[in-house]
């Protein structure tokens, strides 16, 4: 018995690890689950790790799932997606044994229908729609006619030929591709920055900023044309400071860029005719226009040609213009000469009128009345005299008795005028001393300043002043030049010396005693003011 209850183990189960028990349930789910199609709601989504891996669940309104799409999956996937969007996965179930989950490994991802996927877009355009971008106030007018265009398209496409195409044989201009992805995952980001890239070009750079931009691409599912929707795109649409034309998909394919932008084109080769005018119709429009203003030309001259025959038609003759002022200056010349006669007669009946007073009878009569008048005027001067002479003999009188009192009076203002005079001259005395004193003690400080100042000084440390032939200071060796006589003056005399070409000094030799010393002449000095 005791053998019995000794045995390994009670039942015939067979014994797992828990790696081995993890990995056969994992076979058996990848097995039984190696390819299937879910359906649900995309729950969790933060966008694709920095791995290049999304990591998300699935959900319905009463079970959940884990799923994942690897880095290569997502770049294939053609559209991205969204939190709460209802997908359709196709892929394979497989567990983690590291955490006991099973989850989705999913390899392609489509919406769950055209509803699903209109239904948020109806959700996007309310909501962007709210933010004012699709109103008409924040449209702009299309250039009439473009120096540069800028074109958003794929490259490979049939796209970007066709526009081109269209542009030259209507109105030949420059236009800038700016090559994008127009479908799969970061398609609508790359249409977003080659919106903003044209509109951060300056006028003056390297590459001209375009005057209009074409943001198109061809026809396709809804799927297709998904990254025109991108809420990105649409932002930079609308806030684009470049006039903007959408061409995506056909006539009957809209998106939300359509929305955004300044103007929708049905087609690409729609958005080019409404870039672009005809070179061929404005040329005929301006050789029209050419026309009619020659011909209103003319009509102007002739009807000013006439206007000016009828009024040359108005205007009188200068025979008429002259007729008046002609008979006034007959007249004038007829009637000079009687003029003068009649001034000349005048003249002579005046001068007899006058002669004629003039009588010897009547000159003695008034030599008579004016020596009367002579007399009687001088009978009254010598009155007035009188009257004046016994006016200034009491005056005289008068001053004779002020003069006769005017010593003493005299004598004591001299006394005061010489006391306020030496009182005076002692002030001015002590200030003129006082003034000296200052005036002394300023020069000799200005003395000082001179003296400390001078030139003489510094010789007297050793140093020497160069004068050329002219007798100007030579300030630098560059100023003279070889075999050219100088002046040399030292503190206590001055010397004669030839320049000769820059070398190093000469050894020192003992100095000789010049056997002839002119006498040393000293510099004039400042004398004292005092």
């Amino acid at each position: 018995m005791s053998s019995f209850f000794e045995s390994d183990s009670p039942s015939n189960l067979a014994e797992y690890s828990v790696s081995e028990l993890s990995g056969s349930i994992k076979r058996t789910v990848e097995q039984a689950f190696d390819q299937v199609r879910v359906r649900g709601e995309i729950s969790g989504y933060r966008g694709p790790h920095s791995s290049g891996h999304a990591y998300f669940a699935l959900k319905d309104d009463k079970a959940r799932i884990d799923a994942v799409i690897w880095k290569g999956t997502m770049s294939r996937l053609k559209f991205r997606p969204e939190e709460g969007m209802e997908v359709i996965a196709t892929g394979k179930v497989t567990t983690f044994p590291g955490s006991s989950k099973y989850q989705i490994v999913i390899e392609t991802l489509e919406p769950a229908g055209a509803g699903a996927l209109m239904a948020l877009i109806e959700e996007r355009k309310r909501k962007l729609g709210a933010e004012g971008l699709f109103d008409a106030t924040r449209k702009r007018p299309l250039p009439y006619m473009p120096k540069i265009i800028g074109v958003i398209t794929s490259p490979t496409g049939a796209v970007i030929r066709d526009i081109q195409h269209r542009i030259s044989d209507r109105f030949p201009v420059h236009v800038i591709v700016w090559p994008v992805r127009v479908q799969g995952e970061g398609s609508g980001n790359e249409v977003a920055a080659a919106i903003e890239g044209f509109n951060s070009f300056s006028s003056g750079g390297l590459i001209a900023r375009p005057d209009l931009l074409i943001v198109a691409r061809g026809g396709g599912s809804l799927e297709d044309l998904w990254s025109f929707n991108d809420e990105a795109v649409v932002r930079a649409a609308a806030n684009s400071q470049i006039p903007l034309i959408s061409a995506v998909g056909h006539e009957t394919d809209w998106t939300l860029i359509d929305y955004a932008s300044d103007q929708r084109a049905p087609t690409p080769t729609g958005a080019a005719e409404m870039a672009v005018p005809v070179k061929a119709d404005l040329e005929a429009a301006v050789s029209a226009l050419s026309a009619r203003l020659k011909s209103a030309v003319g009509r102007q001259m002739d009807n000013r040609r006439q206007s000016v025959r009828a009024l040359t038609r108005a205007l009188p003759s200068l025979d008429q213009l002259l007729a008046l002022p002609r008979r006034r200056f007959d007249e004038a010349s007829a009637g000079l000469g009687r003029g003068l006669q009649m001034n000349t007669a005048n003249k002579r009946r005046s001068f007899e009128r006058t002669a004629a007073h003039l009588r010897p009878d009547m000159l003695s009569t008034r030599i008579n009345e004016r020596r009367q008048k002579v007399g009687e005027r001088m009978i009254r001067a010598e009155r007035i005299i009188e009257r004046l002479l016994q006016r200034s003999v009491s005056r005289i009188s008068s001053a004779d008795a002020a003069l006769r009192t005017l010593p003493a009076r005299l004598l004591s203002q001299i006394h005061r005028s010489q006391d306020r005079l030496s009182g005076l001259s002692g002030r001015a005395d002590s200030a003129l001393l006082a003034d000296l004193r200052r005036r002394r003690s300023t020069v000799t400080a200005h003395d000082r300043i001179l003296q400390s100042l001078s030139y003489e000084n510094v010789l007297k440390r050793g140093y020497a002043l160069v004068r050329d032939e002219t007798g100007a200071i030579v300030k630098s060796a560059s100023a003279l030049s070889v075999n050219q006589t100088i002046n040399i003056q030292f503190a206590d005399d001055t010397i004669n010396a030839v320049t000769t070409e820059g070398s190093a000094p000469p050894p020192a030799q003992p100095a000789k005693k010049r056997t002839e010393k002119p006498p040393a002449v000293a510099p004039p000095k400042q004398g004292s003011l005092f």
